[in-house]
């Protein structure tokens, strides 16, 4: 019967799913992109054994699988990710440093080898001046970006904002929103139908 024969298939893909789900989540929250997982997953000593997940494929399991782990694993998740906009800020904070020393330093005019001489004094080289004070302003513009992005990630933003600042972020902050607001979905569904006694 087709019934017989379907259900144990089924169950044993569902098993399967389940654990590759897991594997692609637990490799989501250590900061891979799902392109990368998409790459993880062919090798055949990989997390998954040589069974390709496809990027897509991955996004939609790291959504089941955020949606089953719930709190825990997404706090973990959280917790990885300001790691990560913390050392970016860290990093920040070298390059400023160093801009500064640039800004700070007195800068001469050298041609073909000679300094150039105006009266009795050498001409000053705004060039690296200017080029300091260009960076010193990407440096603020990323360091408001990764504040951005840590407020979202705390839930410390306006959500009537959410959809206005999409353009704002980087893409692995938009995934992350989008698993956290699927994964809240599906719990909420989940408790539902465990009120009503179903288990489909």
């Amino acid at each position: 019967m087709a019934t017989a024969g379907g259900t144990p298939y089924r169950r044993t893909n569902t098993a399967q799913r389940a654990e590759d789900a897991a594997a692609v989540f637990d490799l989501k929250a250590r900061g891979m992109s799902f392109r990368e997982i998409d790459t993880a997953t062919q090798a055949p000593d990989g997390p998954t054994g040589g069974r390709r997940i496809s990027a897509t494929t991955a996004k939609e399991m790291v959504r089941e699988e955020g949606a089953r782990r719930v709190d825990p694993k997404v706090d973990a998740w959280r917790a990885i990710e300001l790691e990560r906009l913390e050392g970016a800020l860290a990093r920040l904070d070298g390059l400023e440093a160093a801009a500064l020393e640039v800004l700070a330093r007195e800068h001469i005019t050298v041609s073909h080898g000679k300094v150039i001489i105006v009266g009795d004094r050498p001409l000053l080289d705004d060039g690296p001046v200017l080029a300091a004070i260009d960076r010193l302003v990407k440096i603020e513009d990323t360091r408001q970006r990764n504040s951005e992005s840590r407020r979202k990630l705390l839930g410390l933003d306006s959500p009537i904002k959410a959809d206005v600042q999409v353009t704002e972020v980087t893409q692995q902050d938009l995934e992350l929103q989008e698993i956290l607001r699927d994964a809240k979905a599906a719990v909420q569904l989940e408790e539902q139908r465990l009120v009503e006694g179903g288990d489909a």
